[in-house]
């Protein structure tokens, strides 16, 4: 009797055993329950088929095929433990019969990471003499897998780290699977997806974050949830919007379209098709935001990539509109699959899955950081037990860079896929970040003012982000900690708005509010420039200064009729006479640099008031900051 159970993952040997064992010989009842057992697994029942196993063993404890076929079942079902205790059972009984199934028990020693012990055993299986061309292509496959591994756990060895998820609870699992996890820059809203009851459609669902936990899952309210085929949710950082993937009867270019829905007063909106610049024929899909909302990743399976599936990103332009998306190219991309990307809150992080870079086997999870010329790194595996020979979904790392979000389905699952949290190991956080938000407003009127913000690093002198508000003024951006920046807005109609702000030593997760108010271009109008800096008791302009004289610039080039004056003012240490000349020369500095430019000299004049113009109380090093100060004023149109 030659009939022994290989299901799913293992492969069918087409050889024949060299054996002591004597399969002709085992007990007759035995054998008829091991036949029923077969027919069981035919017909799909798998887990029925583990006692009529167990029961031919009962009759027979020499029964090998019946522990063979009962470590096959077992790793069928990712029963791994279990696997490799029968597999180990029936070698113990007899070695060479066995020597054949050491492929399928290197994958079930792999999934214990157990790699060491796997490689062992994938050698002793490539040893056997005339395997065929099947056999030898799966096992290279896995040494290649168990070798990664192993040269993985040598060079991160030294790094120490528990992987212990935690199940969300029954506020947010349910018997149905739930996945693709996405929350907001606070964790204050949960969105993910629940596949339906029926279990062909699927749900977008949202849960609130109570101060012990989260509200009870609730379906989302709203159009975007009436159509079943759908998936991949992602909520903005600011929770204003929902991009998603699904399809659309009438409303889509192909296969799976990407969507958008917006959060207003009513609900959410309904879903609109982000078009053909982003939407294709073929299949889209996972979309992740940039916390500023200016960029957009995604999957998508058309032509001319590098695999079947590669991952995009596409630019929203100052119009509101999204760019043609760009392939993230061959350092990221594979002959395989790269799906499920994720930007964290530090917008220089990305975390996405791919069956073609080196592995543990299928998918894994990896990340890839953006250096400071706005380059993407190579990506980095995430390691074991994170990820392992399974295929691994989506990772959703929170804005505390260390409380990481995926579905699995563990042994505490409440059924099918469920979401759990951990915390992620050290080297492969993202950067800490924290928060700023505020309102656009016109200074005269107090009227909110849709504009864009600018953030600079004073440090670098080089954008970092462009943040649209919305259509009442509201901004919301997330900033890497340990670095200056200057906050600065351009609108037409109104004198640019520029102001430094000290955020280098504030701890990571701390909220800020930054309101920003826009004076109308006006006759007298006057603006402070707070970020215009000189050398000590000198009129030599600090490099960050050309953050906010650029801006100047860009105001003087962009109403050619407007004329200011410039003004220094110092604080009241030193003399009268010294502080009036210092003042003098530091406002003739700024307008020198406008004037190297190419602005006429005719529309500027510049004048120094030493410490005759206080604005705050001299006696403190806070006031004296406030005193030395450089404006404008608007003196013609």
């Amino acid at each position: 009797m030659k009939q022994h159970i290989i299901i799913a993952l293992f492969f069918i040997p087409s050889f024949v055993f060299a054996q002591t064992y004597n399969a002709e010989s085992i007990n007759k009842k035995a054998l008829d329950v091991y036949e029923n057992a077969m027919v069981a697994l035919r017909d799909g029942f798998i887990k029925d088929a583990i006692p009529m196993l167990n029961k031919a063993i009962e009759y027979d404890a020499g029964f090998i095929d019946a522990y063979l076929s009962l470590a096959g079942v077992y790793g069928e079902l990712k029963d791994y433990k279990k696997s490799v205790f029968y597999y180990e059972t029936a070698r113990a009984k007899d070695t060479a019969y066995f020597k054949y199934y050491n492929l399928p028990y290197s994958i079930n020693l792999a999934g214990l990471g157990k790699f060491d012990q796997a490689l062992e055993a994938i050698n002793k299986f490539t040893a056997i003499a005339n395997l065929g061309d099947k056999s030898l292509k799966s096992a290279a496959y896995r040494r290649q897998c168990y070798q990664f591994a192993t040269d993985y756990a040598g060079k991160h060895g030294g790094i120490e780290y528990v992987f212990a998820p935690e199940n969300l609870g029954d506020s947010i699992n349910s018997p149905q699977s739930e996945y693709l996890p996405s929350f907001t820059i606070d964790d204050s809203v949960l969105v993910f997806t629940r596949r339906s009851p029926d279990g062909i459609g699927e749900d977008f669902i949202e849960s609130n974050r109570l101060k012990n936990g989260y509200s009870k899952s609730e379906i989302i309210y709203g159009q975007l949830n009436d159509e079943p085929m759908k998936g991949a949710i992602n909520i903005s950082q600011d929770g204003e919007w929902l991009v998603f993937a699904g399809k659309f009867p009438g409303k889509g270019f192909g296969e799976f379209d990407l969507y958008i829905s917006y959060n207003t007063p009513q609900g959410w909106s309904e879903p609109i098709n982000l078009g053909p610049t982003i939407n294709t024929e073929y299949w889209e899909s996972s979309p992740s935001l940039s916390p500023d909302k200016n960029a957009l990743y995604f999957s998508s399976a058309k032509p001319g990539g590098f695999g079947g599936i590669d991952l995009y990103v596409s630019y929203r332009g100052a119009n509101g509109k999204w760019g043609a998306p760009v392939n993230m190219g061959a350092a990221i991309n594979t002959k395989g699959d790269e799906q499920a990307p994720f930007i964290h809150a530090d917008n220089s992080t990305l975390y996405f899955t791919s069956n073609g870079l080196p592995g543990y086997g299928g998918a894994d999870i990896y990340v890839t950081r953006k250096d400071t010329a706005s380059k993407w790194g190579a990506p980095e595996n995430l390691g074991y037990p994170i990820n392992t020979i399974e295929n691994e979904g989506s990772l959703f790392v929170a804005s505390d860079a260390i409380t990481a979000y995926y579905a699995s389905d563990r042994a505490d699952t409440r059924g099918g896929l469920d979401l759990y949290k951990f915390q992620l190991r050290k080297d492969i956080r993202p950067a800490k970040t924290l928060y700023v938000q505020g309102s656009v407003y016109d200074a005269a009127t107090h009227k909110n003012i849709p504009c864009a913000v600018e953030l600079t690093d004073n440090a670098t002198q080089k954008i970092i982000t462009r943040v649209q508000t919305d259509e009442t003024g509201f901004y919301f951006i997330a900033l890497p900690i340990g670095k200056d920046y200057t906050f600065t807005v351009n609108r037409k109609g109104y004198l640019f708005y520029s102001d430094m702000y000290e955020l280098r030593n504030k701890a990571a997760d701390s909220f800020y509010v930054k309101d920003i108010p826009l004076q109308p271009i006006a006759v007298n109008a006057s603006v402070v420039l707070k970020n215009i800096q000189f050398g000590f008791n000198s009129s030599q302009l600090e490099p960050v200064s050309l953050i906010e004289l650029d801006k100047l610039l860009q105001l003087m080039m962009d109403n050619a009729g407007i004329q200011i004056l410039i003004s220094g003012h110092t604080d009241n240490t030193g003399t009268a006479a010294k502080n009036n000349q210092l003042s003098i020369d530091r406002a003739k500095a700024v307008a020198g640099y406008l004037i190297s430019k190419g602005i006429d000299a005719k529309r500027l004049t510049w004048k120094g008031f030493g410490a005759t113009k206080p604005v705050a109380d001299n006696s403190t090093e806070a006031g004296q900051s406030l005193n030395r100060r450089t404006e404008f004023t608007v003196t013609g149109l």
